[in-house]
């Protein structure tokens, strides 16, 4: 049986792509370059919100100066607007009261900012005691460097083979076995159902619930 259960965030746990949008398009405008359909971001996000901009800026303004002028007004705009469109996704608040009720410890790894990450994970779901919640902290890289789940290991006191790493892109699957952890791919999130199988998926599943079969495994 399975002992923890570790969840990406954006893409896994809740949909947020409209909300990570709408602040990047406010940044870029703010900064007179052209904005783009929400509908472009699924590719945009999962390495962090660094990342996020150098892939929604024009190629010949993609330097380290602008990124770091974005993000200031990223952060000013998300911080106020990330809970605007952003919902957990259906059965997945059912999902982790049932895996919390079997006595299974459960974590969250995301590439968000750390004050973000903790700030949503508590205002959607505030009745899961999670054991750690990981978000991208300044001297520690980002997915897929597994560093973050060899710290969620540490604090959960937990051994790699009792343990299920989900998420819903390749950077997630990637980072599941750099760390040799069992991974799971799910097709509810951002990136495709193609995507985890490059990557390796374990396990691909269409709906939440199907962890709950996982776990015994």
């Amino acid at each position: 049986m399975k002992e923890l259960v570790i969840f990406d965030l954006d893409g896994t746990l809740i949909n947020s792509i409209k909300d990570l949008g709408a602040a990047t398009n406010f940044a870029l405008q703010k900064n007179g370059y052209p904005v783009h359909p929400l509908d472009a971001y699924p590719m945009f996000v999962g390495n962090g919100v660094n990342k996020l901009i150098e892939r929604a800026l024009p190629e010949n303004a993609r330097n380290q100066e602008n990124i770091e002028l974005l993000k200031i007004d990223f952060k000013e705009y998300y911080n106020e607007h990330n809970t605007d469109y952003t919902t957990p996704y259906e059965g997945m608040p059912e999902l982790l009261k049932s895996l919390q009720e079997r006595g299974v410890k459960l974590a969250v790894a995301s590439n968000k900012y750390q004050a973000a990450t903790t700030k949503l994970v508590k205002y959607y779901y505030p009745d899961i005691d999670f054991v750690d919640i990981c978000g991208q902290k300044e001297g520690v890289q980002i997915k897929p460097d597994p560093s973050i789940v060899f710290g969620i290991l540490a604090e959960a006191g937990v051994r790699k083979q009792n343990v299920l790493y989900v998420g819903d892109s390749g950077v997630d699957m990637e980072t599941a076995r750099r760390a040799c952890v069992d991974s799971v791919g799910v097709t509810w999130g951002f990136r495709t159902a193609k995507e985890l199988r490059q990557f390796n998926a374990g396990t691909i599943i269409d709906r939440p619930e199907e962890i709950l079969s996982l776990i015994d495994n």
